[in-house]
């Protein structure tokens, strides 16, 4: 375990802070201050740490001070220094006899040094400030760098506010992050500097750095009593609805709502090599399909679930034509989103008031690889599912195998059934859906949900002789039944339940064929 002394010189705030996260197990040993009214004194004693007092007196040498004050740390143990406000420079001959001692500064070192770092700042007029975590030496601000913290310097700004925005914003994160990789040992000090094992580049590095601009405010979030904005990453050239155009500017400007539901939308059409449209309602697909022409990809898409699909976002991977606009016009649909249009698709689509047509210019390849969610307090980060299976992929599991035909529905179901929220279930009849059954928390009922869509909602479709796609493994055969039930002949899942047998062996029981892909693709944003 790592022990800390603390020098603080006022309120101790940072080590305080330490002292409750206790990064990486460390803890504080010991407080020490100079002052013997410094408000540190009662807030270590509320949280049970020993603190000194050594003052200094009004003729005592600094090297007698610096003897004294190490006196005093020889009755505790430690290992790393922490030092907090202790507005004094410490002796070479003091830091020889101490172990690694590490001070935090309220700028981005080298810029402003001294205790007056903030109205420097303001006085150079930056636009970004921030806090340094650096090895003390005996130059003022100046020691080896182990860690930064950037934040931003806002219109209005005094230096109180910086003051407080600094603290919170990056101190906070800044020295806790440094002890805990001096805990994991992992930090190295020699005259090099410093080096921090593990922090180096890649996918996923120790320390993440995201600062987009804000793009809009937004007239409101998911609900009208919620406030929202949209931020651009002013550096992606990926096709995005954040950076599309919209090509009626008269229309009312996107939501929240929409601009979630019309990137779900680009997502998924951006599978498919093949003339493709989906039709999208709160990020899950009501309706996907793949065609010869892009008006009949988008009627088949909307023929699954026309119902559901009303006020939905239409997405296309080709420049949308008057034929596919005729049709998209003939329902309300709240945006579309499209890499161009013709004129006549804008005669059309733009003569509805309500519609918003956005231009994401060109498809593209993607770019970005990771998908991230805020939680509160931090953010998951994963790479995106890009995995899609092949013919050589399936593991065909059954007495039957599937047709040239289904195996063609497999692979395009799999990858509508990537973009539908978990537990996913998607039927599917050449390249087009014909039921799905999203967000269940039971995997029968997600597949009883798309065989009720099939049934009550699709237009001139039918589950009969469909394939179903399953996000992941059956648990138990019911699944399996249920589909058999509406008339599914095959299947595709991940396979990997300690059921497979029984699952196995009830779609042997209806002549079905079944195919494994080894992996799943739960969605559960």
């Amino acid at each position: 375990m790592l022990r800390i002394a603390g020098l603080a010189g006022n309120r101790g705030r940072n080590l305080m802070h330490l002292a409750d996260l206790a990064p990486g197990g460390a803890e504080l040993a010991v407080v020490c201050t100079d002052d013997e009214s410094a408000p540190v004194l009662s807030a270590a004693a509320d949280r049970g740490i020993p603190t000194e007092v050594v003052t200094r007196g009004v003729d005592e040498s600094k090297a007698d001070h610096e003897s004294r004050l190490l006196d005093r740390l020889g009755d505790y143990e430690f290992d790393l220094v922490c030092m907090d406000g202790y507005m004094r420079i410490l002796s070479g001959d003091l830091l020889d006899e101490l172990p690694t001692t590490l001070n935090v500064h309220p700028s981005l070192l080298p810029a402003f040094r001294g205790d007056d770092a903030h109205e420097q700042a303001l006085g150079a007029g930056v636009r970004t400030t921030g806090c340094t975590v650096h090895v003390a030496t005996e130059e003022l601000d100046a020691g080896p760098i182990v860690t930064q913290e950037a934040v931003p310097v806002r219109e209005g700004d005094d230096a109180a506010d910086l003051k407080r925005r600094v603290l919170h914003e990056a101190e906070f994160k800044a020295y806790p992050r440094a002890v805990k990789w001096f805990a994991e040992d992992r930090v190295t000090v020699d005259d090099d500097g410093v080096t921090v094992e593990g922090d180096e580049a890649g996918q996923f590095p120790t320390r993440r750095i995201v600062s987009d601009d804000r793009s809009r405010t937004l007239r409101y979030g998911e609900n009208p009593h919620q406030d929202a904005a949209l931020y651009a990453d002013a550096a992606s050239g990926e096709a995005s609805v954040v950076h599309a155009e919209q090509l009626n500017p008269g229309a009312k400007a996107l939501s929240y709502n929409n601009f979630n539901d019309a990137d779900a939308a680009l997502d998924l059409i951006r599978e498919f090599e093949e003339p493709a449209a989906a039709v999208i309602k709160h990020t899950n697909p009501a309706g996907c399909a793949t065609a010869d022409t892009l008006a009949e990809a988008y009627d088949d898409a909307l023929a699954t679930d026309a119902m559901s699909a009303f006020g939905g976002i239409v997405a296309l991977n080709r420049p949308c034509d008057a034929a596919t606009a005729d049709s998209i016009v003939e329902s309300f649909k709240e945006v579309v989103v499209a890499p161009g249009y013709t004129d006549g698709a804008l005669d059309v689509l733009t003569e509805t008031e309500d519609l918003r047509v956005l231009d994401v210019e060109s498809i593209g390849e993607r770019e970005s690889t990771l998908r991230e969610k805020p939680l509160t307090g931090g953010r998951l980060v994963q790479e995106r599912d890009d995995w899609v299976p092949t013919r050589e992929d399936l593991e065909v599991v059954t007495e039957r195998d599937p047709t040239d035909g289904e195996i063609e529905t497999m692979l395009f179901a799999w990858r509508t059934l990537k973009h539908v929220k978990s537990n996913g279930i998607v039927f599917a009849s050449g390249t087009e859906t014909v039921g799905i059954g999203m967000g269940q928390v039971s995997r029968v009922d997600a597949v009883r949900l798309a065989a009720m869509k099939a049934d009550e909602h699709a237009e001139g479709k039918s589950a009969d002789g469909a394939v179903m796609a399953s996000d992941a493994f059956f648990p138990f055969p019911d699944g399996v039944e249920a589909a058999a039930e509406a008339g599914v002949e095959a299947v595709i899942q991940p396979g990997g339940s300690v059921n497979d047998e029984d699952v196995i062996a009830a779609a042997d029981d209806h002549g079905m064929a079944m195919a494994f892909t080894g992996k799943r693709c739960f969605r559960h944003d």
